[in-house]
């Protein structure tokens, strides 16, 4: 039997161990937690499962307007940039590479861009890594047919669309992406869009200054002078 003092006391001891306990769990949970974000940052490399890929995983940051920004930079400086890296793609969304995921995942992945009041022209591009069971037809096909779904004004333009749908499949995942200026920028090709074009470094010939286009009427005329003068004489 114990005394009260010695009971209270018991009881006193009991609540502090559960204190001490309480505080200790607490200050291990708050370093967990610090460690974890101190792990996640901005751009971190994941094994993408194929060759000569590189997969990076962002936080916080929208890869489809990281990427167009890069390019578009590229595209305007002509500065080459990178010695390595041939292609950029961003990817906003994955899924099962299999055809039923596919076509469900893309009915609400593709709603930005396509469901109604939204339209554009489109095109898609697939590319498989360590995939045979995928057929590149079908799947265009398919993903297609979902974009049409959106809205029937929805049309395919393989010249020069708004909306490149990408589609990227290494082992089991599909890699999904919808990117602006596809063609304006060589593939996202980083090695291609900082070369300039024969057509870029000539002068538009439709755009001339008024002192050429004087000269290219009086070249004309003196032209169409000497022809006259040749008729007249085979006239004679």
């Amino acid at each position: 039997k114990f005394s009260d003092h010695e009971e209270r006391l018991s009881v006193s001891d009991r609540e502090e161990d559960e204190d001490d306990v309480e505080a200790a769990l607490k200050k291990e949970v708050d370093q967990i937690r610090a460690s974890t974000k101190q792990k996640l940052r901005r751009f971190q490399s994941v094994e993408s499962g194929a060759n000569n890929v590189v997969f990076i995983r962002t936080q916080g940051i929208e890869p489809d307007n990281l990427v167009h920004h890069i390019l578009k930079d590229m595209h305007t400086t002509k500065k080459k940039k990178t010695r390595v890296i041939l292609r950029m793609l961003p990817i906003s969304g994955t899924c099962k590479a299999f055809m039923e995921d596919m076509k469900k995942y893309t009915e609400t992945f593709f709603e930005p861009w396509f469901k109604a009041p939204n339209k554009g022209t489109f095109q898609i591009v697939y590319k498989a890594r360590n995939n045979s069971h995928m057929s590149r037809e079908e799947v265009i096909k398919e993903l297609a047919g979902v974009v049409g779904s959106l809205n029937p004004e929805n049309k395919v333009d393989l010249n020069n669309p708004q909306y490149t749908v990408v589609v990227e499949i290494i082992k089991t995942v599909c890699c999904l992406s919808v990117v602006r200026d596809y063609v304006l920028f060589r593939k996202y090709n980083l090695q291609e869009v900082v070369k300039i074009n024969k057509e870029d470094a000539q002068p538009n010939p439709s755009i001339l200054t008024e002192e050429q286009n004087s000269e290219v009427v009086k070249a004309e005329t003196e032209e169409e002078k000497k022809s006259c003068k040749e008729v007249k004489e085979e006239n004679k």
